[in-house]
């Protein structure tokens, strides 16, 4: 799908009278994703820019003269500013006759929307973020494609580090070893910071890397994802560095069958919620109740939780084909350590493609 029928197919699902959507960015970080979504724009940051989207005509780009070679790649129309005043006055030739505004509400920060009160008073803004994450949960050929090279490059990674432990390694020593193979690769940069936890840190779903050393016996979590055009992976793997205990043995194992629950579980018509409660349940009667502590998975692409649904415990969307999800399911013991073992997958029309394929197996690094 093109960038022009994404920005169609926004107004065909929205249940509100919108003549057109303006999607604004502020200064980096505060960069709305779905400005890319619906540009289909590959580099850039698009620092103070705009797009306007209209249901039938082409879009509007505008754009400051630093992003003008970049936005060239889209087929909307180009609108190029060098200052405030500038800006302002195409926005307003852009919209001159509209009256029904839409904005994601989720994405525009406060001032901006304000600023934007104050150009167009006598029009009427209309929320359409809940719009805008629905459009984003279903992938279209282009967005899976470029995930599944974002996967590609994060199992090449997690196949390479069983080869570059080594006793005494810094946490942080993973962490850098893990984001340079990933640009090695062909990654853009890192979807999110990198975990790489040893020992008992493991057992802290969020903890990123410190200066612990690695030492025999220890579990090894590796948490990361590529970025790839834009568009996310996100994979972990849990290693043991030297002889698994039986504990150990256990955990892991637990984990893994729980992951093949949720595997069997996914598919179109099925509900969010209730593939996340059949892998708790299945963890929780094990010894290890209540040790779960974390939904089963999240949407993914060009945001890391991408397009507002998850395999979580309050989330009752039905899943659809093309729907991409991570599934990870973990078990976490504190002062102890923990077990996680993720993967991304596409959902297809008899079940799931799973899009990361890096050994489940556990993996002793002797």
């Amino acid at each position: 799908m093109d960038a022009k029928k994404r920005s169609e197919k926004i107004f065909d699902i929205s249940d509100k009278k919108i003549d057109a959507i303006i999607i604004k960015n502020n200064n980096y970080p505060f960069i709305d994703k779905n400005f890319f979504y619906f540009t289909g724009l590959e580099e850039g940051i698009f620092e103070g820019c705009a797009a306007v989207l209209f249901p039938e005509k082409n879009d509007n780009l505008i754009i400051s003269e630093l992003e003008e070679e970049s936005a060239k790649k889209s087929n909307a129309n180009l609108k190029i500013f060098r200052d405030e005043e500038t800006y302002i006055e195409i926005l307003k030739e852009s919209l001159s006759s509209v009256k029904n505004i839409g904005l994601n509400f989720n994405g525009i920060i406060y001032k901006d929307f304000i600023n934007l009160k104050k150009i167009f008073s006598n029009a009427r803004f209309i929320d359409v973020s809940d719009s805008f994450a629905k459009i984003r949960l279903v992938k279209d050929e282009i967005e899976i494609i470029t995930i599944k090279k974002a996967c590609e490059i994060a199992d090449k990674v997690m196949e390479e580090i069983p080869n570059i432990l080594y006793e005494g390694m810094y946490e942080f020593e993973l962490a850098a070893e893990i984001d340079h193979l990933m640009q090695k690769n062909g990654a853009n940069k890192t979807a999110f910071n990198t975990i790489s936890s040893f020992g008992k840190n493991s057992a802290e779903p969020h903890y990123t890397h410190g200066n612990v050393k690695l030492k025999k016996g220890d579990f090894v979590l590796c948490d990361f994802g590529a970025s790839y055009k834009k568009y996310n992976s996100d994979i972990t793997r849990t290693f043991i560095y030297g002889k698994a205990s039986e504990k150990q043995k256990t955990i892991h194992r637990v984990v893994l069958e729980a992951q093949k629950i949720g595997f069997d579980q996914i598919k179109p018509g099925a509900i969010a919620n209730e593939v996340h409660n059949a892998v708790k349940t299945s963890i929780d009667n094990t010894e290890f109740k209540d040790r779960f502590i974390h939904s089963l998975g999240h949407s993914i692409g060009l945001s890391v939780h991408d397009g507002g649904a998850g395999l979580s415990i309050d989330c009752k969307t039905e899943l659809e084909e093309n729907m991409i999800f991570t599934v990870e399911p973990g078990v976490y013991l504190p002062n102890y350590g923990g077990v996680r073992i993720e993967d991304d997958i596409l959902i297809k029309k008899d079940g799931i493609e799973i899009l990361t394929k890096a050994s489940r197996d556990l993996i002793e690094i002797q």
